[in-house]
């Protein structure tokens, strides 16, 4: 089994990769369906450079893969790098059911102790 270290270093790339809002909007792209390079460039307002350094980047990490078809360069989403990111997701996930569910009881105890409160001065007055 890899070390922490290892393995913190095999995820750099995933998520540097999905850090930044164009890529991770390239990414819901090809979710939807393969592209060539040039309708992925022409929907977003950056240059044509610009879209390749992002391609190459996700291309690096794995995330989607380039398929020439002549002068046409074809992406496809890889989505299995992404596996890392939901383990990594996993442990906060967790945090946040406990919280909500924590939130949830506050909220309705808070309620139920107004309501409470509401139907002792009602029958008061």
């Amino acid at each position: 089994m890899p070390s922490a270290a290892v393995q913190r270093r095999e995820r750099a790339p995933v998520f540097e990769a999905i850090a930044d809002p164009t890529r991770r909007s390239i990414l819901e792209r090809l979710a939807a369906a393969d592209l060539p390079a040039g309708d992925i460039a022409a929907a977003f307002p950056i240059s044509r450079p610009a879209v390749s350094k992002h391609l190459r980047v996700l291309r690096q990490a794995a995330l989607v893969r380039e398929e020439r078809h002549g002068r046409r360069r074809v992406y496809r989403l890889n989505a299995r790098p992404l596996h890392e990111v939901d383990r990594w997701l996993e442990h906060y996930r967790a945090f946040w059911e406990k919280s909500l569910e924590g939130l949830k009881l506050h909220v309705v105890t808070s309620l139920d102790t107004e309501r409470g409160d509401h139907a002792k001065r009602s029958h008061r007055g």
